[in-house]
């Protein structure tokens, strides 16, 4: 009787933990808006997400598995604990140049089967969460590799998505795949996402009328893999790790690290609208520089002749006439693209410099990051895959005075593709140079973590507008989704600007461009990225109107503030950016029809602006206008056309 007893003591003891442990711990934005919940759901961490009080994300599983142990089943709460995180910070590189970071943290620690821990670290900003897993030493145990994560997002079922693609490893261009350059599904119900690669992130989800969710990820450096999202499965998207046969399969598809250790951040921005999504800083919020830099870093503008001359523009004479064209355009920067070494030589090219540097003009040089990792054959080739070659090479680059690099082709997520990233760029640092990536992974809080890096491409960028017709025809639906999804968490250099009518030399015949010059403008304002490689070309300066190469003479292209003003992704976008004290307000329209907005400028009011606008024939025109004292102003944006207002000196 007295075990009887004891046994529905201990029945009705373990059912009352149950309930007492129903929802282990909560933690909320400092404003109290946006809250987490954390949860063990038969043996699985689960958690959810509210904002205003409505449902974001429903109960979304947490777990990773490990050479050493599964964490994802039989898994118990152990304990919880809560704290503050303040910090400010500049940043030049990125959408706001200071930024005040305040969260609330919540830290959970949970054992598998095996009694061995992980704990998952919440930091809740007022529109953010960003979390990622910590693991400590198991006994003797000082390493392991993190094989795969059940991190999910499951959503509500009304949410809409809108999602890119991850490209299938080794196709494309010389096997150079995955380099983020997809199209987009856009507005689309959750269960037609059903790639079987899945999706790059960031992804945008709209949440019925309760709001907006963008989930990406953060912080990612030699020391872990990137990832991506899976296809819509049984309710939810997991975080998957890269596909096997990237990087020509070679190098493993999960992350090796040092115990204790960390994985990289997940980030989760949550708005009623869109403000938040663009707005957003999280990706750099929660990292920190990882070396200083060797010199103070000049950003700015560029020419570029490969984007419409193409191969048969390197050349010296024709190096020669870019140069010119960015001395003319008070533009700080050339890039001489692929085959310069091969074309020019490094004798002449030592020459060419010296000529861009007397019109004070610095120059970026293209290399090939290739030496094993796919067929691309784009030369200089084998002089970044490797540390004796690379250090080498920028040794020169230093004494004759490149001021940067633009390395490409390296397709790929695996942590063997991360440590090449972070190597170029460390290295290239002992030696001042600068570093853009093209035909490259999203930048994962890299303007902060790195100085000198200076963007990535990481988008169906200008190229593709060259090259094919349906993203000509499709560059205005594009250009509406990025500020709200690819450009809103990192750098991206889209190599545009594009004032050719025929994306040629010849500007004649052949690829129409199908978007406005003031477009095109606009685009200089809602792409944001340190050093902009504009796609000008030398006839430019005669066969558009001044007041367009006036604007372009004095566009920045870093920012203080950027702001949201209007817009839906993939129908037209309104931002505003500062520089200093000068605003710009810049918008295009990507739908059939004519986009009349009364835009709330509080900024501009009772003001003189200088207004960037296309007749109904798409010619365009600069007028003054007076923006009333209420700050609200009435503005038409023709279809694949845009708008740029702009403060008067």
């Amino acid at each position: 009787m007295k075990n009887i007893i004891s046994g529905i003591i201990t029945f009705f003891f373990l059912l009352f933990s149950t309930s007492a442990y129903s929802q282990v711990a909560k933690v909320e934005s400092p404003d109290g808006q946006l809250k987490l919940s954390v949860d063990i759901k038969a043996g699985t961490p689960v958690y959810s997400v509210t904002y205003q009080g409505n449902p974001m994300l429903e109960d979304s599983p947490l777990g990773l598995t490990t050479n050493e142990g599964d964490f994802t089943t039989s898994m118990s709460f152990i304990e919880s604990s809560k704290g503050e995180v303040a910090k400010t910070y500049t940043q030049a590189k990125i959408k706001h140049s200071f930024v005040e970071y305040q969260a609330n943290s919540l830290k959970c620690t949970f054992s598998n089967a095996d009694d061995k821990q992980i704990s998952v670290l919440f930091q809740v900003s007022n529109n953010d969460i960003a979390f990622r897993y910590e693991l400590p030493k198991w006994g003797e145990t000082r390493a392991c590799v993190v094989e795969s994560e059940t991190t999910g997002f499951s959503f509500p079922a009304q949410t809409k998505s809108f999602l890119s693609y991850m490209m299938r490893p080794m196709e494309g261009f010389a096997r150079t795949s995955p380099s983020y350059e997809s199209g987009y599904q856009a507005n689309v119900s959750m269960d037609k996402n059903q790639s079987s690669e899945g999706y790059v992130f960031p992804g945008l989800f709209e949440v019925g009328e309760n709001g907006w969710v963008l989930v990406s990820e953060t912080g990612v450096r030699s020391t872990y893999c990137a990832s991506h999202l899976s296809s819509f499965k049984d309710g939810v998207y997991t975080v998957e790790y890269p596909n096997p046969g990237q990087n020509n399969g070679f190098g493993s598809t999960g992350a090796q690290i040092g115990l204790p250790g960390v994985t990289s951040w997940r980030t989760i921005t949550v708005g009623e609208s869109l403000k938040p999504i663009v707005e957003t800083t999280i990706p750099w919020d929660v990292v920190e520089p990882l070396y200083e830099p060797s010199q103070d870093y000049q950003f700015g503008r560029s020419t570029w002749s490969w984007i419409i001359w193409q191969d048969n523009s390197m050349n010296y004479d024709d190096q020669v006439k870019y140069i010119d064209l960015a001395a003319a355009m008070d533009f700080e920067f050339i890039l001489i693209d692929a085959w310069w070494d091969t074309n020019i030589g490094y004798e002449k090219m030592e020459e060419l410099i010296k000529y861009a540097d007397d019109k004070g003009v610095g120059v970026f040089l293209w290399y090939n990051s290739n030496g094993a990792a796919n067929d691309a054959f784009q030369t200089p080739l084998d002089k970044m895959n490797t540390s004796i070659a690379r250090k080498k090479e920028m040794k020169w680059l230093k004494e004759v005075g490149v001021k940067g690099l633009k390395v490409d082709f390296l397709g790929g997520d695996k942590q063997e593709t991360m440590r090449t990233y972070e190597n170029i760029l460390s290295d290239a640092n002992d030696y001042g140079l600068m570093v853009n990536f093209h035909g490259a992974t999203l930048p994962r809080g890299w303007e902060r973590m790195y100085p000198n890096f200076v963007g990535s491409e990481a988008v169906l960028a200008s190229e593709m507008l060259v090259f094919v017709q349906d993203v000509r025809e499709k560059e205005a639906f594009y250009a509406s989704l990025h500020p709200f999804m690819r450009n809103t968490v990192g750098s991206m250099e889209f190599g545009g600007v594009i004032l050719n009518k025929y994306l040629n030399k010849g500007n004649k015949e052949g690829q129409k461009r199908l978007t406005t010059d003031i477009f095109q403008l606009a685009t200089g304002v809602l792409f944001q990225n340190p050093v902009q490689f504009f796609a000008l070309t030398p006839n430019n300066l005669t066969d558009v109107p001044d007041f367009e190469l006036d604007f372009l003479r004095n566009i920045p292209t870093t920012w203080d503030e950027t702001r949201f003003i209007d817009g839906y992704p993939g129908k037209y976008s309104v931002l505003a950016r500062r520089s200093g004290e000068k605003w710009y307000i810049a918008g295009i329209n990507a739908e059939k029809e004519v986009k009349k907005l009364t835009l709330a400028l509080p900024m501009l009011a009772g003001q003189e602006v200088s207004f960037y606008n296309d007749k109904k024939d798409g010619t365009p025109y600069m007028k003054t206008v007076k923006v009333p004292k209420n700050g609200k102003l009435s503005v038409d944006i023709q279809p694949n056309g845009g708008f740029v207002l702009e403060i008067r000196d």
